[in-house]
Parts: C-alpha cells; structure tokens; sequence
C-alpha cells in the first residue's frame, strides 16, 4: 500500500508535517515523489480515456443526426405516398434515434465536468509534486552537507592528523639540529685580542693615509 489512497489524499496532504514525522525524511520523499508521479500518470490516462469516450459519442451522435434525416425523409415519401401508417412509424424511428442523440449529449456534458476535475487535480497534483521535488532538493543538500561536515571531523579528528603533526614534530627536531650544528661550528674560536685590534686601527690608518696621497696626486695631474 502506498502513503496515499487516493488523488484526494495527496491533494490535501501537508508534505512538510510527513517529512517531520519520518524516520528518514530523504526515504519518504522519494516515495512520495513516486507515488505522486504514478497518480499524476493514472489521472491523464483516466482523461484521456474519457476525452477518446467523448469523441466517440460525439461520432455516434452525427450518425443518429444523420439517421433522423433519413428518417424524415422516409415520412415525407410514406406521406407522399398516401402512406400515413408507414409515416407515423417512421417518426417512431426518428424519435427513438433522437432520444439516444439526446442520451449521448447529456453524457458528454458528465463527461466534460470529469474533465474540469481532472485538470483541477493534475494541476494541483503537479503543485504538490513540486513542492515534494523541492523539499527532496532540500533535504539532499543538508545530507551532503552534514556528511562533509562529518568528514572533516573525522579528518581533524581522526589518526591521520594525528600521524601528521608527529611528522611535524620530527622536521622540527631535524631542524633544531642543522641549526644547532651550524652554531656550534663557530665555537672555540679565539675572541680578538687588544693587540689585535689597535693593529687593525693602525693598519686602516694607513690604507686612508695611501688613499688620500693617491687622490692628491691625480688632482695634481688633472690641474
């Protein structure tokens, strides 16, 4: 049995206050979406076999019309003839002919209501079905998003990320020790002496000295 019993059903159903009772929202919609697609489907073939019912009462009906001409026909020659009998009885024929003419019309007139109810229902159906569509797109969308919300907890969370800040945790080491290597090449290296540093004073000194003796004698060149 489905959800729904009858086109009324879905019609007056409240697909929101469904998905909120449901276990699983996203199962139930699909079987809604489904069952509304099959009643959709069985109302337009329920109209377009009323609307095949129609057209062909109304071709029995231009044949009774056709036939109450001949009938009438059939008097006027019996009348002509003298034939009052025969006359009387073929107005029997034309009346019984239509009689069911008139039977077929009021038919076709029930039948033309059915159809107004039907495209009422197929379009409210359709209403609903895309209420149902749209709720179904909802619904994907916070799965999917409650999913990857879930992967990236677990990813976080998880001992990946754990293997991986422990793999930081060895580069750092790596690099303590380049670094601490570099720093210790430098030790043991004997600190410059007073000695030392007056010599480079005297020396610097000097190169200055030669420096500018250079320069005066090129401006004396150039002059």
């Amino acid at each position: 049995m489905g959800i729904f019993s009858r086109t009324r059903d879905i019609i007056a159903a409240n697909v929101t206050d469904l998905l909120d009772r449901a276990e699983d929202p996203a199962k139930m919609v699909r079987m809604i979406i489904l069952e509304m697609e099959e009643t959709l489907v069985e109302v337009r073939a329920s109209a377009a076999r009323t609307i095949a019912d129609q057209k062909e009462m109304r071709r029995h009906i231009a044949k009774l019309e056709k036939l109450q001409d001949d009938w009438t026909e059939k008097a006027e020659l019996a009348l002509s003839k003298g034939r009052e009998d025969l006359a009387k009885a073929a107005l029997v024929e034309k009346q019984k002919a239509a009689d069911m003419a008139g039977q077929l019309n009021a038919e076709i007139g029930v039948l033309d209501e059915a159809l107004q109810a039907a495209e009422a229902d197929i379009q409210k159906l359709q209403q609903k079905l895309r209420e149902a569509r749209a709720r179904q797109n909802s619904i994907t969308a916070r799965l999917e998003s409650a999913h990857n919300r879930m992967k990236l907890r677990e990813a976080y969370a998880g001992a990946r990320v754990e293997e991986a800040f422990s793999r930081f945790d060895v580069l750092e080491r790596r690099v303590d020790m380049a670094e601490g290597r570099a720093d210790a090449a430098g030790m043991g290296s004997a600190p410059k002496t007073l000695e030392d540093e007056i010599a480079e004073l005297r020396a610097s000194d000097k190169v200055d000295a030669e420096l500018e003796a250079l320069k005066a004698r090129l401006a004396k060149r150039e002059g």
